[in-house]
């Protein structure tokens, strides 16, 4: 059974909801706060601060280094004056401390590109939880207790930068299905059975197919 998931959702996917489920369900850690926790200390700044540039806060961090790589040459976006970590360090540490979770081969990872980060790793099962947009922005309403244009705005901004990020940094689409395993629609699948369906994967393996094929297909 794998222990070890990437998942990725979208806005309004209700990735913050299935991911603790799902860690609960599985037994293992959901690999959320302990992140920028890791990356704070591996870089010696507050744990606010590296929160504050975590990709699962989405924050004006994430539009700025896209800016940054759009408008310069130079690789990297250029600090603000006095500005001593860049926000390309804290994606790089962040990549460093994923890597140094996937080798314990337990928990839940949400977002922060951990699906491609890990898309190599036999032990690892990559899932996305999306949805049409606009039954994602009235499913945020919901969590989020938002209205419609605030929903519909924060919705198709994150969905911008997000899939900037995914292009800008990993050279891949977000919603390509390649990247994963498992693909639901968590607008019409409930989330509890997002959770089953997602741990019903994660108990079978590759090796099994052959054997329930022939099982199929014995008289």
């Amino acid at each position: 059974m794998r222990t070890l998931i990437a998942l990725s959702a979208a806005y309004g996917a209700g990735g913050s909801i299935v991911g603790p489920a799902l860690a609960e369900r599985l037994g293992v850690p959901f690999l959320d706060r302990a992140i920028p926790a890791a990356v704070a200390e591996r870089l010696d700044v507050s744990y606010d601060d590296a929160a504050a540039h975590d990709e699962r806060a989405a924050g004006g961090w994430l539009e700025r280094i896209l800016t940054g790589f759009a408008v310069g040459d130079a690789g990297v976006p250029t600090p603000l004056p006095g500005e001593v970590v860049v926000p390309d360090d804290f994606r790089r540490a962040t990549e460093e401390v994923l890597r140094e979770w996937a080798a314990t081969g337990a928990g839940v990872i949400l977002g922060r590109g951990a699906v491609v980060l890990l898309r190599d790793d036999p032990r690892a099962l990559r899932v996305r939880l999306d949805g049409p947009a606009d039954r994602r922005t009235r499913q945020a309403m919901r969590i989020r207790n938002l209205d419609a244009d605030a929903a519909d705005h924060a919705r198709a901004r994150l969905d911008r930068a997000h899939d900037a990020y995914f292009r800008q940094f990993y050279g891949v689409q977000a919603q390509d299905p390649a990247l994963y395993h498992v693909v639901l629609d968590s607008t019409a699948i409930g989330f509890d059975a997002c959770v089953e369906m997602i741990a019903l994967a994660a108990s079978s393996t590759a090796s099994d197919e052959p054997a329930a094929r022939s099982a199929g297909n014995a008289p």
